[in-house]
């Protein structure tokens, strides 16, 4: 085996050191994790001639992450994606989370586990090389109840699968809802619009979204409408419909529906082929849900590694989590974790070249 690793000072934020930790494997595949946000900052494989490629947006320093608006690559919590109104009953007590400007609670808060500083070790054992990152969530941060301790573990194997690992215990009732927020480019982070990738979603159902974008609370078939991805279809092939849902999100910002109840299995749910570089991309999770988001709010302003512009869709969101506004929605798979019992999910994302 040739795993390596290797870990860098990069910087301080608050009085407490960051680091970039790089990891790589006997293939070649290279993989840079930051403690600032638990962020995978590079992500480098290979297409169908060998070339490498660095295929996840990102920034060449820590001040574009201190700075960043979009989540790129972060790990993103205490609650990932919406919460409808902002005030949740846990055991009878309600609680207000902080809000966005619309109403409704994002992505963990004003200051999320995205902008969160990680404890953080490294390690090379016989499944691969990764690091461990560790965060205590206060009670009362956000809003939320309870002092929640999230583990997030990054591991990179010879399979060239980079497995996300998320642990958490709480001493109070809470909620909790972890993602992690890489934004793809099979073409190559600086590569364009991500509009011609393949994508296959072997899902049936799909959550339509309100107009706060959170989901109405139906189960939708796919069938018949521009979110049937169950055979391989290019990403821009039906983005552009006279779709009330696509025109609200502008574009696809939505969830699709892997389990309907919370289990252990890890269940393929989503493929993502590029047609030039023939590179692709498996995602197989535990969790209920994927939010596939076509970074539609990405604009000109975004400036990432290299000096590269990151416009309109030029990166691809697959983000294993539950049900967005589940605490609003019983019939949802539950995001209640309780003292005693620990949230664990597990996310592999998976590369290969289709020659």
């Amino acid at each position: 085996m040739k795993y390596n690793i290797s870990q860098h000072h990069w910087g301080n934020f608050n009085n407490q050191e960051i680091f970039l930790y790089q990891l790589s494997n006997d293939h070649g595949v290279k993989v840079s994790i930051t403690n600032f946000g638990a962020a995978i900052q590079s992500l480098s494989v290979p297409d169908h001639q060998g070339t490498m490629a660095d295929v996840v947006l990102g920034y060449d320093d820590l001040q574009g992450y201190i700075d960043d608006q979009f989540y790129i690559g972060t790990i993103v919590g205490r609650f990932a994606n919406r919460i409808a109104g902002g005030k949740v009953v846990i055991n009878g007590a309600t609680h207000q989370l902080t809000v966005k400007d619309g109403g409704f609670h994002h992505h963990g808060g004003k200051v999320g586990f995205n902008k969160k500083v990680w404890q953080s070790r490294s390690f090379i054992n016989d499944d691969g090389v990764g690091v461990i990152l560790e965060y205590l969530s206060k009670d009362g941060e956000e809003g939320f109840p309870g002092n929640l301790t999230t583990t997030v573990t990054y591991t990179l194997n010879n399979q060239n699968q980079l497995i996300v690992d998320f642990d958490a215990v709480t001493d109070q009732s809470t909620l909790i809802n972890l993602t992690q927020h890489a934004y793809f480019n099979l073409a190559g982070h600086n590569n364009g619009s991500i509009l011609d990738h393949q994508l296959q979603l072997p899902l049936a159902d799909y959550l339509p979204v309100n107009a706060m974008q959170v989901p109405e609370g139906t189960l939708t078939p796919v069938s018949g409408t521009p979110f049937d991805f169950t055979k391989p279809t290019a990403i821009g092939g039906r983005i552009h419909e006279d779709n009330a849902q696509l025109i609200l999100s502008r574009g696809y910002d939505h969830s699709w529906v892997v389990k309907k109840q919370d289990s252990t299995e890890l269940k393929l749910a989503a493929t993502v082929f590029e047609p030039i570089s023939k590179r692709v991309l498996n995602v197989f999770t535990t969790e209920p849900a994927i939010h596939i988001y076509t970074g539609n709010f990405l604009d000109e302003t975004c400036i990432g590694k290299q000096n590269s512009n990151y416009p309109f869709r030029s990166g691809l969101c697959l983000e294993t989590q539950h049900y967005p506004d589940a605490p609003n929605k019983p019939h949802f798979p539950s995001t209640l974790l309780n003292p005693g019992d620990r949230f664990k999910s597990r996310t592999v994302f998976e590369f290969r070249v289709n020659a």
